[in-house]
């Protein structure tokens, strides 16, 4: 029992020892000893001080021999914060403002990863992603043959695939809508083969097909007379499209479903 007391004041003791250091360094108006004591915390992984000292003393190093230096080690300390956001914008700065310096070709590549990872889920605003695929299109056109340029094209393809997922979310949504405030089924066809023009290669492209017909064959059941005979021929148009593009799909069943009773009605206008 002694000894965990011992312990603990030791453990107590020590931490405001750190404190009171920290506490005389952020009231330093010596920007040198600042700087370094900023590198000593970020070599130890104290990220949070690390963060707080370079954003005090940068702008009054900025313009020195320490400031390439200064904001390469700064976005590193927001990166290791986890603050993406922050860690991004400072890569960015360091590449533009040093583009013959050492750390550029990193730098491009971490702005643009930062981006990557504060890539919102798919059902949000998917402007992030967007942006994140720019930075890495512009890494891989800068740096084609570096170690990381394999890495970036693997994620503008998962990023892409977000852009379709969240595409075909929107297009589901003008499905399930129906008729209501008008003709949804409509948004749904376009929206969905719009992103198969885009993106012909997507691994969505089995379920956009299927979307499409689905929504093809709602417009026709909620047709009007004049309309009929067209979506009806649409729907069957779209399903040979879809069962000879996926003759194993999962959802063949159904899509026969729609195309017998398609039939049925075409047999009206014979």
């Amino acid at each position: 029992m002694r000894n965990r007391t011992l312990y603990i004041l030791i453990a107590v003791t020590l931490l405001f020892a750190g404190c009171g250091e920290y506490n005389k360094v952020l009231k330093s108006t010596d920007a040198g000893y600042k700087y370094n004591k900023a590198k000593e915390y970020y070599l130890a992984e104290d990220y949070n001080k690390a963060v707080t000292l370079f954003s005090e003393v940068y702008p009054v190093i900025r313009g020195s021999d320490k400031s390439e230096e200064a904001l390469y080690l700064m976005a590193n300390a927001y990166y290791g914060q986890g603050d993406n956001l922050m860690a991004g914008h400072y890569f960015g700065t360091l590449a533009k403002t040093f583009p013959n310096g050492p750390y550029v070709q990193e730098a491009y590549y971490m702005a643009a990863y930062c981006l990557y990872l504060d890539s919102p889920k798919p059902r949000l605003d998917q402007a992030p992603t967007k942006q994140a695929i720019e930075a890495f299109e512009l890494y891989v056109n800068l740096y084609p043959k570096s170690e990381n340029a394999g890495k970036a094209l693997n994620y503008i393809d998962e990023l892409r695939e977000k852009l379709v997922q969240k595409d075909y979310l929107n297009a589901k949504l003008y499905f399930d809508l129906g008729n209501y405030l008008g003709n949804n089924y409509k948004s749904a066809v376009i929206t969905a083969e719009n992103v198969l023009k885009e993106y012909p290669d997507t691994k969505y492209r089995e379920d956009l097909s299927f979307l499409i017909l689905k929504a093809k064959y709602m417009q026709a059941v909620n047709s009007v007379e004049s309309k009929l005979e067209e979506r009806y021929r649409s729907t069957v148009d779209e399903y040979y499209s879809f069962s000879n593009d996926f003759p194993e799909s999962s959802h063949l069943k159904e899509a026969e479903k729609m195309f017998e009773d398609s039939q049925k009605v075409l047999k009206r206008f014979n």
